[in-house]
C-alpha cells in the first residue's frame, strides 16, 4: 500500500513515510494510492466484529505485512486499548425516539482521540524501537488531542512531547490534563491565541524541511494518516450496530451524524464510504460553520474570527482535512486540490467549482448548531434519558432532534459523541443539569501544573525552534556521557 500527496508533488512513500511525516513535504495530506474495495460478504463477516477487531482489519488493508507482521499488528492495537474503561472500548448507547449514540470516550482522557492516538503511539514506538530512533512530535491542540498525545507517549525515552494549547480557551479540565503531566518528555505551551493562530507557528516550522530532517520532527494532529485510518473504524461500527439486517438488497443505508471541527472523523466517513460501506453523511458544527458553508453554497473561506462556543474544541476556522475530501471527491486530480488549496491559502477564500461543489453537497447533509441548540439538545437529552451529552456530542444530538420533531421517514442513524461530559462541567451547568465528576478528573485540581506561556508580541517559531534544538543538545550531550 502507497500513499500519495493530495497536492501530487511529493514522492509516495509507504505507511511508515505516513506516519512519520504528518504534512506531505509539498504541504499536501497523505491518502492510500488506491483504496480497497469491500464486497457484501467481506462486511458481513466484519458485522459481528468488536470495535478493536474492525481496527484491526481495516489497518490490516492499509499497513503492508512486510512493515508490521498482522500477529504484530494485533498485539499493537490489543495493547493500545487495553485501558479503556469500556470493556467494548466503544460503546452504542440506545436512549429514546430512535437516538442512537456512539460513545467514543471511554479512553484515559474521556475524549475519542484515545482511540486514534494511542493505535498511531504504538505503531511509532514500534518502528522507532526497530530502527533505533528518536522524534520530536509537534502537536497543535483545541482541547482534546494534546491530553490524549500526551498520554498516549508520556515517559516514552525516545519520543519528545510539544504540545500547544490556546490559553483560556480550552475548558479548566482540558487544560489541566495537560500541564499536570510533568514528565521529563512533555513539553506545554500556553498561547495566547486561539488554535487557528496556534497552527501557524507548527506549519511554518514543518516547511522548513531540513530544520524537520535535522531533528526528527513529526506531527500528530488530524493531518497526520493513521489518525484518520483508525477513525474509519466509528464508521464501520456505527453502520454495523444500526443496520437492521445485511441480508437486504441492496444494503441498508445508515446515516451518520459526525460533529466536525477539522473535519478528521468527517473524512473517514468520506473514505469508508468510497470503500462501499452503505452510509449517510451527515456533518453538524458549531457557530464557526466554514464546513457548512461549503457544503450548502461552495463558500470555503474564512470568517472575520474565530467565535468561542460552548463546544470549544470544534471552535475552528481551518478544517485541513477537507483537502482529503476535495482530493476524493475530485477523483484523486492532485492539480485541482492543489490550486484550490494553494489559492485558500494565499487569499483565505475560495469558491469550489461547480462540480466538485455538487458531488459534495450529494455525499454529505449538514447543519450548523448554535450554543441556544446545545444547551435545548442537552437539557432535551437529559429529560427524556437521564443521559448527559458533553456539548459537542450536543451538536450532532441536535441534527437527530429535529429530524425526529419531523417524523418524517429516515433511514437508522448514529451520532458520534466525541467526548464525555465530564469535561465540560461549564457547559453541563449553563444547560441547567448537574455535572458527574469522576475523581481522577477532580483531582487534577490538586496537581502541581507546568506550562510556558506564548504571548501576544512573541515570536513564536522561534521558540518552537528553540526548544527543538535545546532538546536535541541535550540527547547529544547525553549520547556522549552514555558509557561505551
Amino acid at each position: 500500500m502507497w500513499y500519495v500527496s493530495t497536492r501530487g508533488m511529493a514522492p509516495r512513500v509507504d505507511f511508515e513515510g505516513a506516519l512519520f511525516s504528518g504534512y506531505a513535504p509539498d504541504g499536501g495530506l497523505y491518502m492510500p494510492e488506491e483504496l480497497p474495495q469491500l464486497d457484501r460478504e467481506t462486511l458481513r463477516q466484519w458485522s459481528v466484529l468488536s470495535y478493536p477487531s474492525l481496527v484491526k482489519e481495516l489497518c490490516s488493508l492499509f499497513i503492508g505485512p512486510e512493515l508490521i507482521p498482522r500477529d504484530d499488528l494485533n498485539d499493537l492495537i490489543d495493547r493500545a486499548f487495553s485501558r479503556f474503561r469500556h470493556k467494548e472500548v466503544v460503546h452504542l448507547s440506545r436512549l429514546r425516539n430512535g437516538l442512537n449514540v456512539l460513545e467514543l470516550w471511554h479512553g484515559v482522557t474521556y475524549a475519542f482521540k484515545d482511540l486514534s492516538l494511542c493505535c498511531a503511539a504504538r505503531f511509532l514506538q514500534y518502528f522507532l524501537e526497530k530502527r533505533k530512533k528518536h522524534i520530536t512530535v509537534v502537536v497543535g491542540t483545541s482541547g482534546d488531542t494534546g491530553s490524549a498525545a500526551i498520554e498516549s507517549v508520556q515517559g516514552a525515552e525516545n519520543v519528545d512531547l510539544i504540545v500547544l494549547l490556546p490559553k483560556g480557551r480550552c475548558t479548566k479540565i482540558q487544560e489541566l490534563q495537560m500541564t499536570t503531566v510533568l514528565r521529563e518528555n512533555v513539553h506545554v505551551f500556553g498561547v495566547e491565541g486561539n488554535s487557528d493562530e496556534l497552527d501557524e507557528p507548527i506549519k511554518a516550522m514543518f516547511a522548513d524541511v531540513a530544520f524537520v530532517k535535522e531533528h526528527n520532527l513529526m506531527s500528530l494532529n488530524s493531518v497526520n494518516w493513521s489518525r484518520v485510518l483508525v477513525q474509519m473504524a466509528h464508521h464501520f461500527f456505527a453502520y454495523f450496530r444500526c443496520a437492521p439486517a445485511l441480508d437486504l438488497h441492496p444494503l441498508p443505508p445508515v446515516e451518520v451524524v459526525v460533529p466536525s471541527g477539522a473535519a478528521g472523523n468527517l473524512a473517514a466517513g468520506f473514505i469508508a464510504q468510497k470503500m462501499g460501506l452503505p452510509i449517510h453523511l451527515v456533518v453538524a458544527v458549531n457557530y464557526n460553520d466554514i464546513i457548512h458553508r461549503t457544503v450548502q453554497r461552495g463558500d470555503f473561506s474564512l470568517s472575520e474570527a474565530v467565535k468561542p462556543t460552548l463546544a470549544s474544541a470544534m471552535d475552528i476556522q481551518v478544517p485541513y482535512n477537507m483537502e482529503r475530501i476535495f482530493w476524493l471527491l475530485a477523483g484523486s486530480d492532485s492539480q485541482v486540490t492543489r490550486a484550490l488549496m494553494e489559492q485558500f491559502e494565499r487569499t483565505g477564500s475560495v469558491s469550489l467549482p461547480k462540480e466538485l461543489h455538487s458531488k459534495l453537497s450529494e455525499a454529505v447533509t449538514s447543519q450548523s448548531v448554535s450554543d441556544e441548540a446545545i444547551i435545548q439538545t442537552m437539557g432535551r437529552c437529559w429529560e427524556e434519558n437521564q443521559y448527559l451529552l458533553c456539548p459537542h456530542s450536543a451538536v450532532a444530538m441536535s441534527y437527530h432532534y429535529q429530524q425526529a420533531d419531523r417524523r418524517q421517514p429516515s433511514p437508522p442513524r448514529s451520532c458520534l459523541a466525541p467526548a464525555s461530559a465530564a469535561k465540560f462541567p461549564e457547559a453541563v451547568l449553563a444547560a441547567g443539569l448537574t455535572p458527574e465528576t469522576p475523581a481522577e478528573i477532580l483531582a487534577l485540581e490538586h496537581k502541581e501544573a507546568r506550562c510556558t506561556p506564548m504571548r501576544k508580541g512573541d515570536d513564536w517559531t522561534r521558540m518552537l525552534r528553540g526548544l527543538i534544538e535545546d532538546l536535541s543538545r541535550q540527547r547529544q550531550g547525553r549520547f556522549r556521557k552514555a558509557p561505551a
